[in-house]
């Protein structure tokens, strides 16, 4: 991992990591996302599109995701990768999350930070967005580089007329913001990536994804990791992991550890 890597995801809270899985290590993380599409969790859903019968699939959090990703996590050279970028120490498993858009035009995945919807904070986490399909730029994820050092939104819900509708109306965060209806006042980056590349970002980093065309298809996996500086933020809305009885073993400010975290580095 190269300094300059390291000093641009600290800056950007987003990075491409070129080729950073062979083929093997490619074909063991597709296979752990196949695990999950026939290994559904309790947190399985259909995403809806307006007008169309597109599938947007997703699953997060199984509880035993485990059976069907240790063997992958532990060959991976995703989690040493990562220690690199954050100058060493440990490196923890969170949990996964898989995406399948195809049949048609799917919505776009609305503008978010994932901190919004978990009770962790740090400098030392990261998500790994992985596709399996081939993404030009125009259609991959898109960033607000440097928006991780920034303010902490309520998370979206998801609703199909309004993207900014927030998780917890109650909250004290605020809502965010409508980044697609003034796309030209941010600044907004995406990558062109093909199998092999991986997408490194911050999970408070503001992003959303283009949605995808009839006759195209996007699988992508999406594995987020902690360091030795997380920590245990119960943040309004704050939920994860998928440990149980984690909250209530945990208080503020706690180092964010637990047995049931995969060490991986």
């Amino acid at each position: 991992m190269s300094p300059d890597l390291a000093q641009a995801y600290a800056r950007d809270g987003v990075v491409l990591l070129p080729g950073a899985l062979d083929a093997r290590s490619l074909a063991e993380a597709e296979a752990a996302w196949s695990w999950s599409l026939a290994n559904p969790g309790p947190l399985a859903s259909r995403i809806p599109s307006r007008n169309s019968d597109a599938l947007f699939y997703q699953d997060l959090y199984n509880p035993d995701v485990l059976k069907g990703y240790r063997a992958m996590l532990e060959a991976s050279p995703l989690p040493a990768e990562i220690a690199r970028l954050w100058g060493g120490g440990a490196c923890w498993f969170m949990y996964e999350q898989v995406f399948l858009k195809e049949g048609g035009e799917a919505r776009r995945t609305p503008w978010h930070q994932d901190s919004s919807y978990l009770a962790v904070a740090g400098d030392q986490l990261a998500v790994a967005w992985i596709t399996f399909d081939a993404c030009a730029q125009a259609d991959s994820l898109e960033f607000i580089p440097g928006s991780h050092r920034g303010r902490l939104y309520n998370g979206s819900r998801f609703d199909i007329d309004d993207d900014t509708l927030p998780t917890h109306p109650r909250s004290s965060l605020p809502v965010l913001p409508d980044i697609e209806a003034g796309r030209d006042r941010w600044e907004i980056v995406s990558f062109a990536v093909e199998p092999g590349d991986v997408v490194l970002f911050h999970p408070k980093v503001l992003h959303g994804g283009a949605p995808t065309h009839p006759g195209t298809r996007r699988r992508t996996l999406t594995l987020r990791f902690f360091g030795e500086d997380a920590v245990y933020d119960p943040r309004e809305g704050g939920a994860g992991p998928r440990v149980a009885g984690f909250h209530e073993r945990m208080k503020a400010g706690d180092p964010f550890r637990d047995p049931g975290f995969l060490k991986l580095a």
